[in-house]
């Protein structure tokens, strides 16, 4: 089968930023609860989901909305200060940008599926020029209307955004939550990605397709291209 469109995760999957938010999570972590989270925490708790899931498992409760966004916005002020303290290091991953011209010379449908809230979105779109491979308008993210990833509703909208069924996306993450929601949501290929040591438990995540270490090993054999413009 040759599918359509593709839906990038962005956290983990176009821009390598695991650590940068590991470092903020942890140092809200010591402050809400008195410790730091563990490995497993982080991949359970962490990576793919929204602030707000994050910071009530760290609370270990419902959180009203002021106290949320005062500590959610702490979180990513220091998260976004981390990025530009990168300098030219803050750019997007290996082969990100080959792929992506590609997908659009060849007019493939492609957009973006984030946990991330809009003002991270916006950055990200000011400093990595995300308008040059994707309509804006057209990009998912975490808005406070939806469940988050595991939940299915981000990947089904970003499917409806492109004008495709889910079955025929492809998806690329690099999160459990994010799989989870994948396969939920009906993708018809799903793509995990991450470094060596990761690829045999990635691969064991229910509905992973394929495993590949950077998008330099997309399989773009799976498109169906038109000619380049």
């Amino acid at each position: 089968m040759e599918f359509q469109g593709v839906i990038f995760d962005f956290n983990g999957v176009l821009w390598w930023d695991g650590p940068l938010h590991e470092r903020a999570w942890q140092q809200l972590a010591v402050e809400i609860r008195g410790r730091s989270l563990s490995e497993e925490e982080i991949a359970a708790h962490v990576h793919g989901r929204t602030n707000r899931a994050i910071l009530e498992y760290l609370s270990g409760r419902a959180m009203a909305k002021h106290e949320f966004e005062e500590l959610a916005q702490r979180k990513e002020a220091l998260y976004r200060r981390l990025c530009l303290e990168l300098g030219p290091e803050f750019r997007l991953s290996p082969g990100a940008d080959d792929l992506l011209d590609f997908l659009a010379a060849h007019r493939v449908p492609r957009t973006i599926a984030t946990s991330s809230d809009r003002i991270n979105l916006d950055f990200f779109i000011q400093h990595l020029r995300l308008e040059r491979w994707f309509e804006v308008a057209l990009l998912v993210y975490d808005d406070g209307l939806r469940p988050g990833k595991p939940a299915p509703d981000i990947y089904l909208q970003a499917a409806h955004n492109l004008g495709l069924e889910p079955l025929c996306c492809m998806v690329v993450e690099d999160s459990r939550a994010g799989v989870q929601a994948a396969h939920t949501a009906g993708i018809g290929h799903i793509i995990a990605l991450g470094p060596a040591h990761r690829h045999a438990q990635l691969a064991q995540l229910e509905g992973v397709d394929e495993v590949i270490e950077n998008l330099e090993q997309f399989p773009a054999e799976r498109l169906s291209l038109r000619d380049p413009t």
